[in-house]
């Protein structure tokens, strides 16, 4: 966690705040000043703690309809609706599981039928070689199986898993995430993100400690 500032930072922030922040550029300004600024200070981003599951859900909806789309919640059990306020929509699990499947279910048939037809044909009582109607069991457990392997190594995969360490967890009370606190922390590579504004909104949204997550 960054040391504390001898200046009487405002917002309860760590680390020293910049005393100007130009408006006059836009958002294409405000995301060149800060990469000049994340090169000294060396930012995760600002991190919000909050006491209560509600506080986090209207915090996150203020902040999407604020425009900030970098960032992320960290609480100690499922908040329902939270993931759509933090655009959390990621369909790329549920199609690697449906081609890991679908995979599965081609490998079966095919495994079988050479077996079956080219490998070792045997002629039981005149029946025909390719019988498919055996072989979907085997097709079937085939399936569910790749795609089973499919989701969790794409889950882990896209996650970044494992993962011993992250930022936050240097983050003030952090500790608390998983038992009966509420954190909300956007991002420093959000194209909106300011030190001094992202601060002054997140204690605009009633959250009891705003700091910031050093790198």
């Amino acid at each position: 966690m960054a040391s504390g500032n001898n200046n009487g930072a405002p917002f309860g922030l760590d680390k020293h705040e910049p005393d100007h922040v130009g408006h006059d550029g836009g958002h294409h300004s405000h995301a060149q000043a800060y990469e000049a600024e994340q090169e000294l200070t060396g930012l995760h981003g600002i991190i919000a703690e909050y006491h209560d599951p509600d506080d986090l859900l209207h915090a996150a909806r203020l902040a999407n309809e604020a425009g900030y789309t970098k960032m992320d919640a960290y609480t100690p059990m499922p908040i329902h609706g939270l993931a759509e306020e933090l655009h959390h929509e990621d369909d790329r699990v549920p199609w690697s599981a449906f081609f890991g499947g679908l995979l599965g279910c081609l490998g079966g048939w095919m495994g079988q039928y050479y077996v079956a037809v080219v490998d070792y044909a045997w002629n039981v009582g005149g029946k025909p070689l390719l019988s498919w109607p055996q072989m979907i069991p085997v097709a079937y457990e085939m399936t569910i199986l790749n795609a089973g392997f499919a989701a969790a190594g794409s889950m882990l995969f896209l996650n970044g898993l494992p993962r011993p360490y992250h930022p936050v967890f240097g983050a003030k009370n952090f500790e608390r995430a998983t038992v009966d606190r509420f954190f909300l922390c956007i991002e420093a590579h959000d194209p909106q993100f300011e030190t001094t504004d992202v601060a002054r909104f997140l204690r605009s949204t009633g959250a009891d400690n705003v700091s910031e997550v050093a790198k």
